[in-house]
């Protein structure tokens, strides 16, 4: 049995001084078949610890059903690391923030109208409680305390910039230890006074996250804290990546010149990310701007600049942090990259053959429901994707304004089935519409592009959340269909056979593969959706940028025959698609 604890200004692990020298990885960012490998860079770059979040949300997909194997599987990963002679951080949270999809709360606690997350809320409480009697048992035999790897848990995530309710917090450490947790607890905030005061607890080891300026940034943490270690718990040498913005990088020397400053002060440090990894399917998160409340939808890509790229390679990042840390401690030998290099596929054109409408095929995809008003996409049950809101009206013939009171996030619009323009969260949400006179079929096909993991705005419900109206008139009696898209099977493919394809729809190709390899799917000429490969969501793409290809890494491709199927949303003169070894220029 092993100990780790706080003594003095330092750690001692097993009664010997111990420097915290960690790095950010996420277990449900990388396929399974690499953790080893990036594990393995890990502790070659010179770090003894790997950190990771812990996404409730992949675990309990629905409520009381739960999920820990393949990329969920938390304690192989984790044993995995100790089997590689690390050390391991966890922070199950239940709030992550992470840029993944609500902060790794599951979207169902939204069904529930009069919910508030992150506070004592009973209902949430209950959900939580729940939550960790599933999770914690299956981390607690990997305690250091019971031969394992895991030195240290945290308690909530930053929550100093979100909240004030200390009673939650409170709760919070008192649930993981009735449930076992003997290893050390700690917080993290910004370093602020006012992060530092909400988001803390007396009696629970304090951490800071930044990027740069340690020694202010340490001084501030020093006034809440004056005798304990000092630690950057997410040293933040990188960033993400929003649709529609540039490309995120920082340069490697500053970066380094950054975690030196962290280092020389004596100070234990978590490089957030080491290795960032991909927010698979629907899973990326989003910001709204703390100003405007401009909402960002976060890309797929969680490269984040970091030293270990999004397919596992070392950047000019990872060295130059290599070389500042072997200031510090004795270097591991830099035997990279260990096993051998994945191979790369570079494989084109792909040529689809097949296409489904969504129109002939909405109804295969989820249940028609029924109600006289709009509904979120939480009321009706749905948690990611899409949803087709259709009503039947009568109205004169001529020009109207079509309207909608609240949109989250995005819609497009068809009359009749013939498209008439998209409606944008940030927009006026109003469009002129033609309409023919008489009967006609107002249809909107709205996306949830990712609910926000950060700030006032977290509790992110997505669909039509009010009224429609045509030019004074509410539109009633709604058909909704909840497109989450988890099954593609159900779809009815024929060839293409002339018929407009500028609608949404569902295109199909099938190719050989002599050998796996990683690769990138390039989508250039295509406009907006989502791409599976063998039933595998990669995620989204869309001309807006900055993100340009798809990371497909080699285990979710067959020797043999593959399935590629993409949803177009606005329709695309392309019928080819590729595989390239490289991400090409965001």
């Amino acid at each position: 049995m092993g100990d780790f604890r706080i003594e003095g200004n330092g750690f001692l692990l097993d009664g010997r001084p111990f420097r915290i020298l960690s790095g950010a990885m996420h277990y449900f960012r990388i396929p399974p078949a690499y953790w080893e490998d990036r594990l393995k860079k890990l502790k070659a770059m010179g770090l003894n610890t790997v950190e990771t979040y812990v996404a409730w949300n992949v675990h309990e997909p629905r409520p009381g059903e739960f999920d820990f194997d393949g990329m969920a599987d938390l304690a192989r990963f984790v044993a995995t690391a100790q089997a590689l002679g690390l050390y391991v951080i966890v922070r199950p949270g239940p709030f992550i923030c992470a840029e993944w999809e609500f902060g790794g709360l599951p979207a169902w606690l939204l069904a529930d109208p009069d919910m508030e997350v992150r506070c004592c809320y009973p209902p949430y409480l209950a959900a939580v409680r729940r939550f960790y009697e599933a999770l914690l048992p299956r981390l607690l035999p990997l305690q250091i305390q019971r031969g394992g790897p895991v030195i240290a848990m945290q308690v909530e995530n930053e929550y100093g910039s979100y909240g004030s309710d200390q009673a939650y917090l409170a709760w919070l450490r008192d649930l993981m230890l009735e449930l076992g947790v003997a290893t050390m607890l700690f917080t993290s905030d910004g370093a602020t006074d006012h992060m530092l005061t909400h988001g803390t607890l007396d009696g629970v080891w304090k951490t800071a996250n930044f990027g740069s300026r340690a020694d202010g940034e340490f001084a501030t943490l020093r006034r809440h804290q004056p005798d304990a270690p000092l630690m950057c718990m997410e040293f933040w040498n990188g960033w993400f990546d929003h649709w529609g913005e540039p490309h995120h990088t920082r340069d490697a020397g500053d970066a380094a010149a950054a975690l030196d400053e962290i280092l020389a002060a004596g100070a234990s440090v978590n490089v957030y990310m080491f290795h960032g990894g991909t927010s698979f399917g629907f899973m990326n998160g989003a910001n709204t701007d703390l100003e405007t409340r401009r909402y960002q939808p976060t890309v797929n890509s969680y490269d984040y600049d970091a030293p270990l790229s999004e397919d596992g390679e070392p950047t000019p990042k990872y060295h130059a942090f290599r070389r500042v840390i072997g200031k510090y401690v004795d270097l591991p030998p830099l035997a990279l990259p260990a096993p051998a290099p994945v191979p790369r596929l570079d494989l084109g054109p792909i040529r689809f053959t097949d296409y489904a409408s969504l129109a002939d095929n909405a109804a295969r995809l989820g249940p028609t429901i029924e109600a006289a008003a709009p509904r979120s996409m939480e009321a009706l049950g749905q948690d990611y994707g899409y949803t087709l809101y259709r009503t039947r009206t009568r109205h004169p013939g001529g020009t109207v304004r079509l309207s909608a009171e609240r949109l989250h996030d995005r819609a497009q619009l068809f009359v009749d089935g013939v498209p008439a323009g998209v409606l944008e969260r940030d927009g006026d949400l109003a469009i002129d519409v033609t309409l023919p006179g008489g009967p006609c079929v107002i249809e909107l096909l709205v996306e949830n592009q990712g609910r926000v993991n950060y700030g006032p705005d977290l509790q992110d419900r997505k669909g039509l959340l009010g009224w429609v109206r045509l030019g004074i008139n509410k539109l009633y009696h709604w058909e909704m269909i909840p497109l989450s898209l988890r099954h593609l099977d159900v779809l009815g493919f024929g060839a293409y056979d002339g018929r407009p394809t500028d609608r949404p729809g569902f295109h199909r190709a099938a190719f050989d593969v002599a050998a796996p390899g990683d690769c990138f799917l390039d989508l250039s000429g295509w406009t907006k959706g989502a791409a599976w490969l063998n039933g595998f969501n990669l995620g989204r793409y869309w001309e807006r940028g900055p993100q340009r290809r798809l990371y497909v890494p080699a285990p979710l491709l067959k020797q043999g025959r593959n399935e590629l199927i993409v949803f177009e949303q606005h329709g695309s003169a392309c019928r080819t698609a590729a595989l390239h070894a490289d991400r090409g220029a965001a």
